[in-house]
């Protein structure tokens, strides 16, 4: 599967290399290696190794409908088994935190893979490079920073969260979904890799709101 791997890694290159650097080749870089060391902390068989390597590698390029054809279509291209494809488009389907919002995603049924996808992912999401990740994404999509009027949306439903009239805010979006994902961790490993980075995300957003209001 090395072959397939660097074959992978090509493609994200082609296709992320594209997008702003919330979203770039080295986020999915860091995701499989965090979910290579996850997988190593919670002794996952070696044999599932290939299918969390490529699912990291492959989760963003196939979010979309014509992304998830696009990653089957690689697949099948590269030879992988059609067992070890259907898991990996799978896990790439499911490991959103909408569908988590949405309710569609049944714990009990989530496989150690699946964990350890999502676990890395989210680990990206939170911390200091969470933080970087935040602010250049809401940049790129021309959100505004923080608007104290603008209260953090609550208890938002799948379709809130995924289509909105609200003015949407980067300091917004850690309270709607970046200061949440420390509970939603699936694996021992990654919820106490999570722990470090939340407090780091608290500790910032209080020094954040006081230089905001002036107080320091």
């Amino acid at each position: 599967m090395v072959g397939v791997v660097a074959m992978a890694e090509e493609l994200v290159h082609k296709v992320m290399g594209q997008w702003d650097s919330s979203h770039d080749p080295f986020h999915a870089f860091r995701v499989r290696d965090l979910a290579l060391s996850l997988a190593k902390e919670e002794a996952l068989p070696p044999n599932s190794l290939q299918i969390v390597e490529l699912a990291c590698l492959l989760h963003d390029i196939g979010k979309c409908k014509q992304g998830t054809e696009s990653v089957a279509d690689f697949l099948r291209e590269q030879g992988v088994e059609a067992k070890s494809a259907e898991v990996i488009l799978s896990i790439i389907s499911s490991m959103g935190f909408k569908e988590e919002l949405g309710g569609s995603l049944n714990h009990d049924q989530c496989s150690l893979e699946f964990a350890i996808v999502q676990d890395a992912d989210r680990l990206d999401a939170i911390g200091a490079i969470g933080i970087a990740r935040a602010f250049t994404y809401g940049g790129n999509r021309n959100h505004m920073i923080h608007d104290p009027d603008q209260a953090p949306r609550t208890n938002l439903t799948k379709m809130e969260y995924m289509h909105s009239d609200a003015k949407l805010t980067t300091l917004n979006h850690f309270h709607e979904k970046l200061l949440k994902l420390k509970g939603l961790m699936k694996t021992k490993a990654g919820k106490q890799r999570a722990e470090g980075r939340h407090k780091f995300m608290e500790t910032y957003l209080q020094q954040f709101q006081g230089e905001w209001e002036g107080r320091l």
